[in-house]
């Protein structure tokens, strides 16, 4: 087995769904994103969004929670020779965009892209991994996409 066929490089994984309910979006948006169209039904009504809408960093959020989730559930097996290889911390995340609002009553599906990985020349071992990530509401329209990395111990 190689690195690639580990990782699943170019394959795209449902990596999970959420169903965002209004009151979960008024508690998360209370504490974290306290803007009238996340924690007000009829300010929303009346905000260019046009209804109550989860904030981004709550679609991210939760994106997150499918992500490791997923990895919880399905396990990635180890083949090769040596070591399996052992996943680190994200260095970060690029290209963040909210690309629709995400309703009360809506049901996100989340996917991730693993595309590339390469060495680091300043970390003997560590390799980094990129991949891209989205959310799909249930009409299949995209409302969340970015661009991240997380370090990956092999060798």
């Amino acid at each position: 087995m190689t690195l690639d066929e580990y990782l699943d490089i170019g394959e795209t994984r449902i990596i999970g769904s959420h169903t965002f309910t209004a009151d979960e979006i008024k508690v998360f948006a209370k504490k974290f994103d306290p803007q009238p169209f996340h924690v007000d039904e009829e300010a929303a009504r009346h905000s260019l969004l046009g209804g109550l809408c989860a904030s981004g960093w709550h679609t991210a959020a939760m994106w997150m929670r499918c992500n490791l989730l997923s990895l919880e559930k399905t396990p990635l097996v180890w083949k090769g020779e040596g070591p399996a290889p052992v996943f680190g911390p994200s260095p970060g995340f690029e290209n963040l965009r909210w690309i629709k609002p995400v309703y009360a009553g809506d049901t996100i599906t989340y996917t991730r892209t693993n595309l590339s990985h390469r060495a680091l020349a300043t970390r003997p071992g560590w390799r980094m991994l990129s991949m891209k990530s989205s959310g799909f509401n249930q009409k299949n329209e995209t409302v969340i996409e970015f661009d991240s990395t997380v370090l990956i111990q092999f060798g």
